[in-house]
């Protein structure tokens, strides 16, 4: 990745191959799951405190599947808004049954 990419377009496949194993992938899911059951309970019961946990969640297995399965750096450092977005976008397509052909057009084996 030596130029700085310019579009959301450009960065999604670039993202999906750098969550090439589906330990990554899966760590992810669990994390976002996660963030999202905290984000949903802290606005639904009003439990402020949970605002705090979900980044924690996000990204505590994010960047364990990176450092410690896929061996990459986490898109995140560079690209964070788009890194954010891209997430929950695999997140969603993953839940709905969408993500295989998404990593096919990436180059990445969906396993």
């Amino acid at each position: 990745m030596a130029d700085r990419m310019t579009s959301f377009a450009d960065f999604w496949p670039y993202y999906l191959r750098e969550h090439s194993k589906p330990e990554t992938r899966a760590l992810h899911y669990v994390g976002t799951s996660l963030a999202v059951a905290f984000l949903v309970t802290a606005l639904v019961l009003g439990r402020w405190w949970m605002l705090l946990l979900f980044p924690v969640a996000g990204y505590l297995f994010a960047w364990i599947g990176h450092f410690g399965i896929e061996k990459n750096r986490p898109a995140t450092f560079t690209y964070p808004g788009w890194s954010l977005a891209a997430d929950f976008k695999m997140w969603w397509l993953w839940l709905t049954g969408r993500l295989g052909p998404e990593l096919r057009r990436a180059g990445v084996e969906p396993q």
